[in-house]
Formats: C-alpha cells, sequence, structure tokens
C-alpha cells in the first residue's frame, strides 16, 4: 500500500486527468451516437495535421521498445522488468480482447451503417477493418506515459536522489505529468483522427494501459529493496 500510495502522491495529476479524460469520453459516448461522435472528432482535417498524425501514431508501434530496453540497460534491471512487463501485459491485454470481441473499425462500420458518409481518410494510412476494441495504440501510450511518469519522479531510473529543494522538484514533476498526458493524449487522438478506431475504442485503451501499468507497478515494487532489483547492467562500481 505504501508503494502504490507513493505513486499517487507522485503521478495524481497524470492519473487525474486520465480519469477525467475517461469520464468526458464516457459522457460523450452516452450522449451522442456512435457515428456522429466519430464524424464529429475527426472532421477537421488539414495537410498538417494529416502528415503529423501519421507518423505520430506510428510511435506507439516501436518507442515503448527503445524506452524498455534503455531503462534495462542504463537504469535498474528491476525498473526495466517493471517497464517491460507494463508494455508487454497491456499489449496482451489489448489483443485478447480484440479477439474476442472482433468490433468493426470505423470504415467497416460506416460503410455498413451509414454508407453515405464519406470519412475523411489520410493518404497513405493503410485502414484496417476487424478487431477496434479497445485500441492498441492507445493502450501503448497511456502505459508508456505512465511508466515514464512512475520511474522520472520518483527518480528510480537515474539511481539517486535529486539535491534541488522540495517545490521545484514537485513542480517539475507536475510539468512532466502534464507533457506525458498530452503527448499521450495525441497519441490516443490520432487513432480517431485517421479513422482507425472510434471513441469507445480509445476510451477503453486509456483504461487498459493506466490500469495495466498500475497493477505492473504494485507486483513489481515489492522487490525494490532486493539486490536483484537494483542491479545494473553498466554500473559506475
Amino acid at each position: 500500500m505504501t508503494s502504490m500510495a507513493n505513486v499517487w502522491n507522485k503521478n495524481c495529476l497524470f492519473i487525474s486527468l486520465s480519469l477525467i479524460l475517461i469520464a468526458v469520453l464516457g459522457l460523450a459516448l452516452l450522449y451522442v451516437p456512435k457515428g456522429e461522435l466519430h464524424l464529429l472528432l475527426c472532421d477537421r482535417h488539414t495537410p498538417a495535421r494529416d502528415l503529423f498524425y501519421r507518423y505520430y501514431t506510428t510511435m506507439a508501434e516501436w518507442f515503448p521498445y527503445i524506452v524498455c530496453g534503455a531503462v534495462l540497460l542504463f537504469g535498474r534491471i528491476g525498473d526495466g522488468i517493471f517497464a517491460s512487463a507494463a508494455m508487454i501485459g497491456s499489449s496482451l491485454s489489448t489483443q485478447v480482447l480484440k479477439h474476442i470481441i472482433n468490433a468493426p473499425r470505423p470504415i467497416t462500420w460506416f460503410g455498413e451503417h451509414m454508407p453515405e458518409v464519406e470519412l475523411p481518410l489520410v493518404e497513405g494510412v493503410r485502414m484496417n477493418h476487424w478487431f477496434s476494441f479497445p485500441s492498441g495504440h492507445t493502450t501503448s501510450f497511456f502505459a508508456l506515459a505512465l511508466v515514464l511518469c512512475i520511474l522520472l519522479t520518483r527518480g528510480g531510473w537515474r539511481g539517486r536522489k535529486d539535491s534541488i529543494d522540495r517545490r521545484n522538484s514537485i513542480y517539475r514533476g507536475y510539468v512532466l505529468q502534464l507533457l506525458l498526458f498530452v503527448a499521450a493524449t495525441l497519441g490516443a487522438y490520432s487513432r480517431i483522427y485517421l479513422s482507425q478506431h472510434f471513441a469507445l475504442d480509445v476510451l477503453a485503451g486509456i483504461m487498459v494501459g493506466v490500469s495495466i501499468t498500475l497493477l505492473c507497478y504494485g507486483i513489481f515494487s515489492r522487490f525494490e529493496g532486493q539486490k536483484w532489483y537494483n542491479y545494473r547492467v553498466f554500473s559506475k562500481k
């Protein structure tokens, strides 16, 4: 409980903003029909946005592996295992749900239910047709963002405590959480913008990414005092 309470205290902004985003999407889905909400959220295309979201969304496919590898090599081995478990666990959970539910993607759903609507697609993006729920990219974006929040706000990946005063440390932590939340939210929105997912898929992806990451931290934080957890591949000693 102490470790989880500490995570909440140091990452309350990111977690709170994620819960607010989940609530906002949930309320929108209650009052706005699925198709109308998607069109409302994705129908603001410009060439600059098309280019940005086309490439930004792909970060969820490779960047988490770089981060996990970097933590394993240059941080504490336990932190690297936690980060890897969070990313792999959230991704596997998403894939299991995808194949159980097998929901149609927007391009398939609109073709069946609203064939008169022409979705604003982005040139060069390969459109998927099934396994829409939940959004795997969204899951990866939010899982990675929370992993980085946990590791960087507690200083575990640097292996030392900051020498700056408490007030500045808290301020930097809030700025870091806000930036990571914005980065994750942009990644989640890219899935709607590109018409690869519905808002419901994104909402579920956020929930899976955050919950699995917190679960993994709750498990691995119990071993933080053990020697293997604090082992470093590139030790200075």
